[in-house]
């Protein structure tokens, strides 16, 4: 077999075979078949697309290029959770440990940031100590130990994937339907959960910008979900503002906290979790009554059993949970300055792709996968989308460790918030299932 013609075919708008793309993905993970020759073939299949049988042709190689993480000794109804990414998406942080504290086993493995939208795993690198990386092992006794572990993806599971992924980043090939698909459920199938729920980002801030590409990416990833025997259900969320108020590592991590505490609950983030884990416990046979399975989240939220599992797990891969009981000792940034309303009106719109770049502009991302992060840095909203507004109310505060980012910052601040003369509707958080 010859990637050459691999190529060739695809460009000229063949069908991949289940053996060339096998192939393909297999040599590409060796390096026998070098970048410039995977980037022609990804490309390709940006351009021209692929078919159904492709798109799961794909996925299944990817998933089987390394490591298959077995958690059948957790039972058949493992279920597992996934953002198609954002801005503030801090919902697996404030969601799992719920899960967890009700007697579902989380085994979760995350990614980093890159780009605008923000990754879990840096989120709890903002925790002093806390470890993310562990043998496949050592990862199945914290969840055994605690009923919960959150780590960093392992380089072993799906390494196909991860080439592939930083290979789509650097050619402008993120944003293809197939290709996010398959990345994503490779990833869902090697690591191990038999039972899914994907919360797809619809928006501004997301990779789907409008719900007809939604729809399409959810009914892939659903097709995949039913011919590798894994019950998928996809929920639509949106993201045209940031989710919550914060954006930013630490500051993500200060706001799920308070979330799990009940201390402060943006109505945004509550929606989202509560949906997210409903169907959830519904998966892993805990109920199938959702505004019921609501209400135990709830429960456990007022009793603190879930900020307990957070801190029992934060503890067990050695975080310094003194951070956690006293948000104040994390590591702020040196300039924290408010950002201020120069009109009265409504806010009619909060660009959250403008406010996450604004963040990585400040240090909170990173534009390459080498890049280091401020965890310190970022961007805490006082206003959402419909709110009311004077003169001299506070948007925004930027928190910011160098002053000419800064004064940038401020003063994008008030280009990306938009106010209108004319009352806002509030807009809906929720928008399907699949």
């Amino acid at each position: 077999m010859n990637i050459l013609d691999i190529i060739a075919k695809k460009r000229d708008k063949g069908i991949l075979n289940k053996e060339e793309i096998e192939y393909f993905v297999k040599e590409y993970t060796k390096g026998t078949i070098t970048d410039y020759q995977a980037a022609a073939l990804i490309m390709a299949i940006y351009i021209n697309g692929m078919n159904e049988n492709e798109i799961t042709n794909l996925t299944l190689a990817m998933a089987y290029s390394g490591e298959i993480v077995d958690l059948s000794k957790f039972g058949n109804n493992v279920v597992d959770k996934h953002s198609t990414g954002g801005v503030g998406d801090k919902v697996s942080i404030a969601l799992l440990p719920i899960i967890a504290s009700l007697g579902v086993p989380v085994a979760k493995m995350s990614g980093r940031g890159l780009g605008f939208t923000g990754g879990t795993v840096d989120k709890f690198e903002a925790i002093p100590n806390y470890k993310t990386e562990f043998t496949m092992e050592e990862f199945i006794k914290n969840v055994e130990k605690t009923g919960i572990s959150m780590i960093s993806q392992s380089l072993d599971i799906a390494p196909a994937d991860k080439k592939i992924y930083a290979l789509r980043d650097t050619i402008s090939c993120v944003d293809s339907i197939p290709l996010i698909a398959s990345s994503i459920m490779s990833k869902k199938i090697a690591n191990g959960a038999n039972k899914i729920v994907l919360d797809v980002t619809v928006g501004l801030g997301a990779f789907m910008k409008n719900i007809k590409q939604a729809q399409e990416l959810a009914t892939e990833m659903l097709k995949i979900g039913k011919l590798s025997n894994r019950e998928t259900i996809c929920i639509f969320t949106n993201m045209n503002e940031p989710l919550g108020y914060a954006v930013g590592n630490t500051l993500e991590m200060i706001e799920a906290v308070k979330f799990l505490r009940g201390e402060e609950t943006p109505e945004d983030l509550k929606e989202v979790v509560l949906e997210l884990g409903s169907y959830m416990l519904k998966l892993a046979g805990k109920g199938d009554n959702l505004q019921e399975n609501k209400q135990r989240m709830l429960e456990n939220i007022r009793n603190q059993k879930a900020y307990n599992k957070f801190l029992q797990m934060v503890s067990n891969q050695g975080g310094d949970i003194s951070y956690i009981e006293d948000l104040s000792k994390l590591e702020k940034a040196k300039y924290i300055v408010p950002v201020y309303s120069i009109c009265d009106g409504y806010i009619e719109e909060i660009n959250a792709e403008d406010i996450g770049k604004l963040a990585c502009y400040l240090g909170a991302g990173r534009l390459k996968k080498e890049d280091s992060i401020q965890v310190s840095v970022g961007l805490v909203l006082n206003k959402k989308i419909s709110d009311i507004v004077k003169k001299g109310d506070v948007l925004a505060y930027v928190h910011s460790n160098d002053e000419k980012n800064l004064q940038y910052a401020t003063d994008r601040i008030l280009d990306i918030f938009k106010i209108s003369e004319a009352e806002i509707e509030k807009p809906k958080i929720l928008l399907g299932i699949m």
